[in-house]
């Protein structure tokens, strides 16, 4: 079986690379306006993320609300839970500081377009996907800040709630709800252009990483991590995609799910979407200088996902022909 590598895994790979060696290009004093750029670019994202949703269609999805309620369970309840099981072992300000990380992308929502493609390639049930990973998303701007909130407020003194859900009205909800009323008039078009739309997405959030780690290298934020808690950070990331992958089919199959929901359940719930966890990090920890290693660890979950679940996916569409 050939496996094939996900060209935006190695532009991530680029793009961490380039941050490496022209951090200048990335910070306050650069001439480039990349904030400016990449405010202008989230807001199209979640725009064109509404003109994608068809209220039809979310409407026609709430039928099969037991598998919605297992991945959204999933997504925003035992994964975060898993994480802040290992709280009280903390010992110092390093382990705290990878802690809140890991938290960070437990407490995220599923991702739309590779939950789909994934539970295509599977032989799922592809509508339960996309009502899912889409509803995931629109549940994530409220949930997700709440869950941080526990816990960000004591690292980051400046840390407000008024003016976090502000950010995320204007930069995030604003759009959708915008790109929802005019999804009858430009939704074929949004649909038609989907691959050219999701390389506008991708780009702005390579844009994005780029400005996060660029700031990270300049203040040689990585010196403060140690190799032995980078090689326990891989590992991590491997226990947890693992542990809530099989979780949730136990779950599934104890609710008598068939093949295709149980797919479903699995692809989208063991989920984390990089496009809102980078929006949600410049909005949660703007002035933070470690913003760099707030997404390392969701870089290492998104192309741990994409690769796992492409293998499982291919073992699972052929014993289907079979």
């Amino acid at each position: 079986m050939k496996i094939k590598i996900d060209g935006f895994v190695l532009s991530i790979i680029a793009v961490i690379g380039i941050a490496y060696f022209f951090p200048q290009w990335g910070t306050s004093e650069s001439s480039i306006p990349i904030d400016t750029i990449s405010a202008m670019g989230i807001f199209l994202i979640f725009f064109f993320y509404g003109l994608k949703l068809s209220p039809s269609k979310i409407k026609s999805g709430l039928k099969n609300w037991k598998l919605h309620l297992l991945v959204q369970a999933t997504t925003f309840i035992v994964f975060p839970l898993i994480v802040l099981a290992f709280h009280p072992i903390l010992q110092n300000e390093e382990q705290e500081m990878l802690w809140l990380v890991f938290f960070f992308l437990a407490a995220l929502p599923s991702t739309v377009s590779s939950s789909v493609v994934m539970v295509s390639m599977a032989k799922g049930n592809i509508p339960a996907a996309i009502f899912n990973a889409s509803i995931s998303g629109i549940i994530g701007i409220a949930i997700t800040p709440l869950w941080m909130g526990l816990f960000v407020q004591a690292a980051q003194a400046d840390f407000d709630f008024t003016e976090i859900y502000t950010k995320l009205i204007v930069q995030i909800i604003l759009p959708v709800v915008l790109g929802i009323i005019l999804q009858r008039y430009f939704g074929e078009f949004a649909q038609r252009n989907n691959k050219r739309l999701t390389l506008f997405d991708k780009s702005i959030i390579l844009l994005i990483i780029y400005k996060s780690f660029a700031g990270s290298f300049e203040g040689n934020i990585f010196s403060s991590i140690s190799l032995m808690n980078l090689l326990f950070l891989f590992f991590a990331v491997l226990v947890l995609f693992y542990t809530v992958f099989y979780l949730t089919g136990f779950v599934a199959n104890k609710m008598k799910f068939n093949t295709e929901d149980q797919i479903t359940a699995q692809f989208c719930g063991t989920k984390k979407s990089l496009v809102h966890g980078t929006v949600f990090s410049k909005i949660l920890f703007g002035n933070m200088a470690s913003i760099g290693i707030i997404l390392l660890p969701l870089m290492i979950f998104h192309a741990t996902q994409i690769l796992i679940l492409s293998i499982i996916a291919s073992k699972r569409a052929s014993r289907s022909e079979e």
